[in-house]
């Protein structure tokens, strides 16, 4: 059965891979590989290739689609993030297409069309890195994310000359897709939770987008990208998104094994990928460099060219349509770009904890504006991470009159509690600058309300370090987590499930001995 030859191959070496800390695409490849070198012992059947090549197309596609719905214009339209992504691209493409050209003895075309591919970083490592680390929202993180879509948006355009297809005179229709998003939008409103959320997005991305597009003479991966970005800013489309999530991974390994099984690397194609890693730190302090120019200071400017210091999946979807050939040695170049990277972004912030004090000197004067130093003013207490619970803490301790001030780094939140008439400020926990020189003086109890465990032990740390003595309370899923929170410092951390079954036990136990339910608590307080 052939689906059992690639399901046990990418299981056995995706796990291998995963159980030395590196990210399972790698074992992916490696699968294609292995299969590709015993694929004279197996008989697999000629069709073989074209199976794996639509499944590969179908992952190609739902990843384009679930990039759109990140696809957030104000996120893009900011000077770090356009300027940074295009000055990057531009000066990677003009440093490495000379150096292929002369070195390797290539065609014009061909070494431009390598250099673009290896210009791009990986979306798929990037953004699970940043989300391990709860760092999706953080400054760094936006950063990041808004420079790969601006990566991605290039590939595209590459691809659409690359390929050469004329489009056709329905074409135009396209332009028209906007008067769609009424329709769309109710159509996602009314599909529930289940299985009817995957069909829609499976139906936009696979059918309308990629067929309709593709049927107009237009990429299917640009339509994918499209629909994507129409319901980019519909209140579900996190959740859509994450309803996707396994199945597009599901048909990326098959993107990752079609790669593998075109055949195994020679001495030439090794060592390319070798020097081609080699190159890797300048990608990232390309990076780095750049955005210092656009008044990053040098903690974020060094977590986002890290995150972004690899080599990209889209670099290889590029090379499918203009460098076929290539596509050996560029999978193994991004592979091995994966065995670099992500160690490095495991350890991001204590490295940039040794590196900081000389980083700090390549800074500007000036910051940029959603990195100003908070002032805490006259509050008493300090709420960190407005969620769920935190926002409930919020509103118990307003009403019962203390001053309060809420931190969060998710500029979104930030927003939503502003227009709700809440005292909040755009601040990262985990920023060595954001302790420096904070006056805690007037602060009586900090409540740690982040979802990150980590986040919350370093803050406890902090805290405690620049020598505040008030009262400190966390909350946690799990006990192990509750006891590293209260030996950084916090003075009580609440186990949050038990927590909720004591609240509700109260209102049983009033409603037993008075006999009106909830009347001690009429507001809906979530954990």
């Amino acid at each position: 059965m052939l689906e059992a030859i690639w399901i046990a191959f990418a299981f056995t070496l995706g796990f291998f891979v995963r159980r030395l800390g590196l990210p399972n695409l790698i074992g992916y490849l490696a699968a294609g590989f292995a299969i590709s070198a015993a694929s004279p012992y197996l008989s697999l059947p000629d069709e073989n290739g074209k199976i794996l090549d639509h499944i590969a197309h179908l992952g190609v596609l739902l990843l384009l689609f679930t990039v759109g719905l990140k696809l957030r214009l104000r996120n893009l339209v900011r000077p770090e993030v356009i300027g940074g992504g295009l000055l990057h691209f531009t000066v990677s493409c003009l440093l490495l297409a000379p150096g292929l050209y002369w070195l390797l003895d290539l065609e014009p075309y061909t070494a431009a069309m390598l250099a673009i591919a290896l210009a791009f970083s990986s979306t798929v490592l990037a953004a699970k890195a940043l989300d391990s680390k709860r760092e999706l929202r953080a400054f760094h993180g936006r950063v990041a994310i808004g420079i790969l879509i601006v990566q991605d948006l290039i590939a595209l355009v590459v691809m659409a000359i690359a390929s050469g297809d004329t489009p056709s005179a329905w074409a135009v229709l396209i332009l028209l897709i906007p008067l769609l998003r009424p329709l769309i939008y109710r159509l996602l409103d009314q599909s529930g939770h289940d299985e009817l959320l995957v069909l829609l997005g499976l139906l936009l991305a696979l059918v309308v987008g990629g067929q309709g597009f593709e049927s107009v003479g237009l990429s299917s991966e640009l339509g994918a990208l499209a629909f994507g970005a129409l319901l980019a800013n519909h209140p579900r489309a996190t959740e859509l998104s994450n309803s996707l999530w396994s199945i597009k991974e599901l048909f990326l390994v098959g993107f990752f094994l079609q790669i593998g099984m075109e055949g195994l690397p020679d001495k030439g194609m090794i060592i390319f990928a070798l020097v081609m890693t080699l190159l890797l730190p300048l990608k990232g302090i390309l990076f780095f460099l750049f955005l210092l120019v656009f008044k990053l200071r040098s903690r974020s400017a060094f977590l986002t060219g890290l995150s972004l210091t690899n080599y990209s999946e889209f670099g290889l979807i590029v090379a499918s349509v203009a460098l076929p050939e290539w596509l050996i040695p560029l999978a193994l170049t991004l592979a091995l770009s994966f065995v670099v990277s992500a160690p490095l972004n495991h350890i991001a912030h204590p490295l940039y904890e040794r590196l900081g004090d000389r980083l700090r000197r390549l800074e500007r004067d000036s910051w940029h504006p959603d990195e100003v130093p908070v002032s805490l003013g006259d509050a008493e207490v300090i709420i960190m991470g407005m969620g769920r619970t935190g926002s409930a803490a919020y509103d118990r301790l307003q009403a019962q009159g203390y001053r309060l001030l809420a931190l969060d780094s998710d500029p979104g939140k930030v927003d939503k509690h502003l227009k709700a008439g809440r005292h909040i400020l755009f601040a990262d926990a985990e920023d060595q600058a954001f302790w420096a020189g904070l006056d805690m003086s007037g602060i009586r109890s900090v409540v740690l309300s982040m979802s990150d465990p980590e986040a919350k032990i370093i803050s406890a740390k902090k805290l405690r370090a620049n020598g505040f003595s008030g009262y400190i309370v966390s909350h946690s899923l799990y006990e192990d987590e509750a006891n590293r929170i209260d030996e950084a410092g916090a003075d009580r951390t609440y186990l949050t499930m038990n927590e909720a079954g004591t609240s509700l036990a109260e209102h049983v136990s009033h409603y037993m001995q008075e006999g009106q339910p909830g009347a001690s608590s009429p507001v809906r307080r979530p954990l």
